[in-house]
Protein backbone atom coordinates (compact mmCIF):
# COMPACT_ATOMS: atom_id res chain seq x y z
CA UNK A 1 0.00 0.00 0.00
CA UNK A 2 1.78 3.52 -1.16
CA UNK A 3 0.93 6.39 1.47
CA UNK A 4 -1.50 7.85 -1.49
CA UNK A 5 -3.92 4.45 -0.62
CA UNK A 6 -6.25 6.04 1.46
CA UNK A 7 -6.42 9.10 -0.41
CA UNK A 8 -6.88 7.49 -3.61
CA UNK A 9 -9.92 5.46 -1.83
CA UNK A 10 -11.51 8.39 -0.59
CA UNK A 11 -11.34 10.14 -3.75
CA UNK A 12 -13.71 7.16 -5.26
CA UNK A 13 -16.02 7.08 -2.36
CA UNK A 14 -16.25 10.85 -3.09
CA UNK A 15 -17.15 10.06 -7.13
CA UNK A 16 -19.85 7.04 -5.80
CA UNK A 17 -21.48 10.10 -3.89
CA UNK A 18 -21.41 12.76 -6.55
CA UNK A 19 -22.72 10.32 -8.96
CA UNK A 20 -25.83 10.02 -6.77
CA UNK A 21 -26.44 13.79 -6.47
CA UNK A 22 -25.50 14.11 -10.18
CA UNK A 23 -28.05 10.87 -11.14
CA UNK A 24 -30.99 14.20 -11.88
CA UNK A 25 -28.93 15.21 -14.90
CA UNK A 26 -26.97 11.75 -15.83
CA UNK A 27 -29.63 9.49 -15.49
CA UNK A 28 -27.74 6.76 -13.53
CA UNK A 29 -27.22 6.97 -9.89
CA UNK A 30 -23.53 4.37 -9.75
CA UNK A 31 -20.84 4.39 -12.20
CA UNK A 32 -19.64 0.90 -13.70
CA UNK A 33 -17.83 -0.74 -10.92
CA UNK A 34 -14.65 -1.65 -13.15
CA UNK A 35 -14.40 2.35 -13.50
CA UNK A 36 -14.10 2.46 -9.95
CA UNK A 37 -11.82 -0.33 -9.32
CA UNK A 38 -9.94 2.02 -12.34
CA UNK A 39 -10.07 5.18 -10.72
CA UNK A 40 -8.74 3.14 -7.69
CA UNK A 41 -5.87 1.33 -9.03
CA UNK A 42 -3.76 4.43 -11.07
CA UNK A 43 -2.03 6.65 -9.10
CA UNK A 44 -3.78 10.05 -10.03
CA UNK A 45 -0.57 11.92 -8.08
CA UNK A 46 1.92 10.52 -10.50
CA UNK A 47 0.11 12.45 -13.04
CA UNK A 48 0.06 15.83 -11.95
CA UNK A 49 3.02 18.38 -11.54
CA UNK A 50 5.04 17.52 -8.35
CA UNK A 51 4.18 20.70 -6.38
CA UNK A 52 0.45 19.85 -6.64
CA UNK A 53 0.85 15.91 -5.30
CA UNK A 54 -0.83 16.93 -1.78
CA UNK A 55 -4.10 18.17 -3.91
CA UNK A 56 -4.13 15.19 -6.23
CA UNK A 57 -7.01 13.45 -5.23
CA UNK A 58 -9.14 16.24 -4.69
CA UNK A 59 -12.25 16.04 -6.65
CA UNK A 60 -11.39 19.38 -8.45
CA UNK A 61 -9.44 19.92 -11.63
CA UNK A 62 -5.66 20.42 -11.40
CA UNK A 63 -3.66 22.38 -13.64
CA UNK A 64 -0.77 21.05 -15.05
CA UNK A 65 1.11 23.73 -17.34
CA UNK A 66 0.60 24.90 -20.81
CA UNK A 67 -2.86 26.82 -19.68
CA UNK A 68 -4.53 23.59 -19.23
CA UNK A 69 -5.92 21.33 -16.10
CA UNK A 70 -6.39 17.62 -15.70
CA UNK A 71 -10.15 16.76 -15.19
CA UNK A 72 -12.05 16.62 -11.80
CA UNK A 73 -11.71 12.94 -10.60
CA UNK A 74 -15.71 12.70 -11.45
CA UNK A 75 -15.96 14.29 -14.62
CA UNK A 76 -12.93 11.50 -15.27
CA UNK A 77 -14.53 8.87 -14.02
CA UNK A 78 -18.44 9.95 -15.65
CA UNK A 79 -16.48 10.24 -18.97
CA UNK A 80 -15.32 6.51 -18.95
CA UNK A 81 -18.54 5.11 -17.71
CA UNK A 82 -20.34 6.83 -20.56
CA UNK A 83 -17.76 5.17 -22.74
CA UNK A 84 -19.12 2.03 -21.88
CA UNK A 85 -15.35 -0.10 -22.86
CA UNK A 86 -15.11 -3.84 -23.39
CA UNK A 87 -12.01 -5.00 -22.40
CA UNK A 88 -10.89 -6.36 -26.29
CA UNK A 89 -11.74 -2.82 -27.64
CA UNK A 90 -9.69 0.04 -29.13
CA UNK A 91 -9.70 3.47 -27.91
CA UNK A 92 -8.66 7.20 -29.69
CA UNK A 93 -8.30 9.50 -26.51
CA UNK A 94 -7.73 13.23 -27.85
CA UNK A 95 -5.66 15.63 -25.39
CA UNK A 96 -3.48 13.35 -23.44
CA UNK A 97 -2.56 15.89 -20.86
CA UNK A 98 0.30 14.06 -18.34
CA UNK A 99 -1.71 11.31 -19.19
CA UNK A 100 -3.63 10.05 -16.26
CA UNK A 101 -7.04 9.52 -18.17
CA UNK A 102 -4.72 7.32 -20.96
CA UNK A 103 -4.13 5.57 -17.64
CA UNK A 104 -7.62 5.00 -16.72
CA UNK A 105 -8.75 3.86 -20.57
CA UNK A 106 -5.40 1.51 -20.17
CA UNK A 107 -6.98 -0.62 -17.57
CA UNK A 108 -10.21 -1.04 -19.08
CA UNK A 109 -9.08 -1.21 -23.17
CA UNK A 110 -7.19 -3.59 -25.10
CA UNK A 111 -5.18 -0.53 -26.66
CA UNK A 112 -5.38 3.16 -26.27
CA UNK A 113 -3.88 5.87 -28.87
CA UNK A 114 -3.69 9.29 -27.17
CA UNK A 115 -2.94 12.77 -29.15
CA UNK A 116 -1.74 15.80 -27.91
CA UNK A 117 -1.00 19.28 -29.43
CA UNK A 118 1.28 20.41 -26.91
CA UNK A 119 4.41 19.06 -27.35
CA UNK A 120 5.81 19.84 -23.79
CA UNK A 121 2.46 17.79 -22.24
CA UNK A 122 2.96 15.19 -24.61
CA UNK A 123 6.73 14.18 -23.89
CA UNK A 124 6.20 14.46 -20.10
CA UNK A 125 3.26 11.92 -20.51
CA UNK A 126 5.55 9.77 -22.51
CA UNK A 127 7.56 9.66 -19.45
CA UNK A 128 4.89 9.02 -16.90
CA UNK A 129 3.19 6.49 -18.86
CA UNK A 130 6.48 4.82 -20.16
CA UNK A 131 5.06 1.58 -17.37
CA UNK A 132 2.02 0.91 -19.41
CA UNK A 133 2.65 -1.12 -22.70
CA UNK A 134 -0.77 -1.27 -24.75
CA UNK A 135 -0.72 2.78 -25.15
CA UNK A 136 0.58 4.47 -28.11
CA UNK A 137 1.19 8.66 -27.81
CA UNK A 138 1.38 10.97 -30.74
CA UNK A 139 1.84 14.34 -30.93
CA UNK A 140 -0.60 16.54 -33.43
CA UNK A 141 -3.86 18.44 -33.94
CA UNK A 142 -6.01 15.73 -31.89
CA UNK A 143 -9.07 17.32 -34.69
CA UNK A 144 -8.41 15.34 -36.89
CA UNK A 145 -7.56 11.76 -34.91
CA UNK A 146 -5.38 9.26 -36.30
CA UNK A 147 -6.66 8.08 -39.36
CA UNK A 148 -3.81 5.32 -39.63
CA UNK A 149 -5.13 3.46 -37.15
CA UNK A 150 -8.84 4.22 -37.54
CA UNK A 151 -11.92 2.78 -37.10
CA UNK A 152 -11.99 3.30 -33.36
CA UNK A 153 -14.33 1.41 -31.23
CA UNK A 154 -14.18 4.54 -28.64
CA UNK A 155 -13.51 7.83 -28.68
CA UNK A 156 -13.14 9.90 -26.00
CA UNK A 157 -12.38 14.24 -26.27
CA UNK A 158 -10.73 15.70 -23.17
CA UNK A 159 -10.99 19.73 -24.99
CA UNK A 160 -14.66 21.08 -26.13
CA UNK A 161 -14.71 21.95 -29.80
CA UNK A 162 -17.84 24.02 -30.93
CA UNK A 163 -19.25 21.05 -32.50
CA UNK A 164 -18.22 17.15 -32.79
CA UNK A 165 -15.09 17.42 -35.48
CA UNK A 166 -16.05 15.16 -38.77
CA UNK A 167 -13.36 13.69 -38.91
CA UNK A 168 -13.65 12.25 -35.65
CA UNK A 169 -17.15 10.98 -36.66
CA UNK A 170 -15.47 9.14 -39.60
CA UNK A 171 -12.30 7.65 -37.64
CA UNK A 172 -15.60 6.03 -34.81
CA UNK A 173 -16.43 2.37 -35.78
CA UNK A 174 -20.47 2.07 -36.81
CA UNK A 175 -21.56 0.53 -33.47
CA UNK A 176 -18.76 2.73 -32.06
CA UNK A 177 -19.56 5.34 -29.10
CA UNK A 178 -18.13 9.07 -28.52
CA UNK A 179 -17.97 10.87 -25.56
CA UNK A 180 -16.71 14.66 -25.59
CA UNK A 181 -17.57 18.06 -24.29
CA UNK A 182 -18.79 20.51 -27.03
CA UNK A 183 -20.36 23.61 -27.28
CA UNK A 184 -20.16 28.06 -27.09
CA UNK A 185 -17.73 28.50 -23.97
CA UNK A 186 -20.07 29.28 -21.80
CA UNK A 187 -22.33 26.59 -22.63
CA UNK A 188 -21.18 23.49 -22.80
CA UNK A 189 -22.46 20.10 -22.91
CA UNK A 190 -21.18 16.78 -22.30
CA UNK A 191 -22.07 14.54 -25.31
CA UNK A 192 -22.58 10.89 -26.10
CA UNK A 193 -22.29 10.22 -29.91
CA UNK A 194 -23.28 6.43 -31.10
CA UNK A 195 -22.77 5.17 -34.20
CA UNK A 196 -25.19 2.71 -35.36
CA UNK A 197 -24.54 0.03 -37.40
CA UNK A 198 -25.52 1.95 -40.91
CA UNK A 199 -23.27 4.76 -40.20
CA UNK A 200 -26.16 6.91 -38.68
CA UNK A 201 -25.45 8.97 -35.65
CA UNK A 202 -27.61 9.98 -32.44
CA UNK A 203 -26.06 12.75 -29.80
CA UNK A 204 -27.55 12.84 -26.69
CA UNK A 205 -26.47 15.49 -23.57
CA UNK A 206 -25.35 14.82 -20.57
CA UNK A 207 -24.97 17.31 -18.39
CA UNK A 208 -23.26 21.27 -18.50
CA UNK A 209 -19.49 21.20 -18.06
CA UNK A 210 -16.29 23.81 -18.58
CA UNK A 211 -13.38 22.51 -20.58
CA UNK A 212 -10.47 24.17 -22.11
CA UNK A 213 -11.15 25.09 -25.92
CA UNK A 214 -9.75 21.94 -28.60
CA UNK A 215 -6.96 23.25 -29.65
CA UNK A 216 -6.44 22.82 -33.74
CA UNK A 217 -10.14 23.45 -34.49
CA UNK A 218 -10.01 27.24 -35.56
CA UNK A 219 -7.66 25.35 -37.95
CA UNK A 220 -9.49 23.05 -39.23
CA UNK A 221 -12.38 25.62 -39.60
CA UNK A 222 -10.18 28.31 -41.84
Amino acid sequence: MDEFEALRQSMVAEIAAEAVFASGETGKASLDLRVLQAMARVPRHEYVPMELRPLAYANSPLPIGCDKTISQPFICALMTDLLALEPGERVLEVGTGLGYHAAILAGLAARVYSVEVVEELAEEAAQRLAPLSNIELRIGNGYYGWPEHAPFDRILVTAAPELVPPPLLQQLKPGGRMVLPAGLPESQKLLVVDKDASGRTAIREVLRVRFSLLEGAEDARA
